[in-house]
């Protein structure tokens, strides 16, 4: 189910200048429980399928599967499968899967600042 389908937004919203709105743009790319997460595991390494799981544990193997397929088919991700027995497959940024990663850098920041306001 696609998640603005779920949350009864429409992808293509419009703002009060009639523009099409950049936020909800961007939030079909890079919204939901997992895509941040996994491209900021990412970073600028290449990943194996293994290697996600491990890193993102509390994720199902079907769900991994969906959401790097979403991941590739955005752009954000590169695909490389090697012709090896057994297969091998690694995942790393696209330049335009590089944009997210400050996105990432400020939501960590905010995080910290919650942290750091729930501590004292």
């Amino acid at each position: 189910m696609n998640y603005f389908n779920y949350l009864r937004i429409p992808i293509h919203r419009r703002n009060e200048n009639n523009s099409l709105c950049s936020v909800a743009g961007g939030l079909k790319v890079i919204g939901g429980k997992w895509r941040l997460l996994i491209i900021n595991e990412i970073g600028t390494e290449k990943r194996r399928f293994g290697e996600m799981k491990r890193l993102i544990p509390m994720i199902s193997e079907k769900m991994l599967i969906q959401e790097l397929k979403n991941l590739v088919a955005f752009g954000i991700l590169h695909r490389k499968a090697y012709k090896e027995i057994p297969p091998r497959v690694e995942y790393s940024l696209t330049s335009y899967g590089h944009k997210v990663l400050p996105i990432i850098d400020q939501i960590k920041t905010f995080g910290n600042i919650l942290i750091e306001k729930d501590h004292s």
